[in-house]
């Protein structure tokens, strides 16, 4: 955690690789940060846009949608620092199961949604 605030540091490592992969890294990096943006946002609309839905429900899914922003957030420059730091010593890219946990939490939501949209789902 201490290399998120310290990119010199990660640079000190290994060799420079091909500025093209680093660019790529980075993009990656900007595209996991849209997407906890648009979990954030789409957190903010449920509990926002729709008020007629049960409280409970209501909170549950756009607290899932807000956590997994968060994560996805902590996840992206965590996930940039270890495939800069890999390349530079010439490693195998990291792998995580972070996506598919992701995955799993959006599935979950829209499963819901599904359900509430055919069904309703009213609050008191």
């Amino acid at each position: 955690m201490r290399l998120w605030f310290a990119p010199e540091r990660v640079r000190a490592e290994g060799v420079t690789p091909d500025y093209r992969f680093s660019l790529a890294n980075e993009r990656t990096f900007l595209a996991w940060l849209r997407t906890a943006l648009a979990l954030i946002g789409g957190g903010f609309a449920v509990d926002q846009f729709l008020p007629h839905l049960a409280w409970g429900v209501r909170a549950g899914l756009a607290l899932t949608l807000l956590v997994a922003g968060v994560l996805c957030a902590l996840r992206a420059v965590n996930h940039w620092v270890r495939c800069e730091r890999a390349m530079r010593r010439g490693e195998d890219l990291p792998v995580s199961r972070f996506p598919v946990l992701l995955s799993l939490a959006v599935a979950v939501v829209a499963v819901t949604m599904v359900v509430v949209v055919l069904f309703g789902w009213e609050g008191s």
